[in-house]
């Protein structure tokens, strides 16, 4: 790959904060969706992840329908959560909004989150997010953050919650608010690719 000369520092290879672009090439995340989700939650990470490499795979209650966001934007769910495991995916996402009160709902969604988690493989979730993580009882012993106003929620479940934008235990990436998505994005890909930086 060819490399950027840039003055008075050193080459480096084309990426994004020393992360090669094609950093995930072969890996496929999960973005799971319904209603009212947060716009940037699901967008930015969609668009991330692609740009890292990944295939990126929308999943909701059923393949082919709309979700539409808190300020009516949609996305196209490409595949029900009843029709895939977690051995179809490296990652998983869980976005924020009032979309996590809903997802929850749904048995096969949070048995989804619960075996990728139980196979080590990245759940990340932001902002109100961390409800599908209590439901899917994978936070007690864990380190964890969240949107304030379910910080019960999470100290609840067992988690030692921590206010910082981004919070990684192992496989688990949680951060707080909009505002975190380049820190969460940036852990996030570690946690799939932990040799991504390139050399100096």
């Amino acid at each position: 790959m060819a490399q950027i000369t840039r003055p008075g520092g050193p080459a480096r290879r084309p990426g994004y904060n020393g992360f090669a672009m094609a950093g995930l090439k072969g890996k496929k995340i999960a973005i799971l969706a319904e209603n009212l989700y947060q716009e940037m939650e699901i967008w930015y990470p969609y668009f991330r992840f692609q740009e890292a490499g990944a295939e990126v795979v929308v999943l909701g209650p059923k393949g082919g329908e709309l979700r539409t966001s808190k300020l009516g934007y949609p996305v196209r769910c490409d595949k029900s959560w009843d029709e895939v495991s977690a051995a179809d995916f490296d990652g998983l996402v869980v976005p924020g909004g009032y979309a996590p009160d809903l997802i929850r709902r749904y048995p096969n969604a949070v048995k989804l989150v619960r075996d990728m988690d139980a196979q080590g493989k990245l759940v990340a979730a932001i902002c109100h997010g961390a409800w599908v993580l209590c439901s899917a009882g994978i936070l007690r012993g864990r380190r964890a953050t969240c949107f304030f106003a379910v910080k019960d929620d999470v100290v609840n479940a067992g988690a030692q919650y921590e206010d910082q934008e981004v919070i990684v235990d192992r496989n688990l990436v949680t951060s707080r608010k909009p505002e975190d998505l380049p820190a969460f994005c940036r852990a996030a890909i570690e946690v799939l690719q932990p040799v991504t930086a390139a050399a100096g």
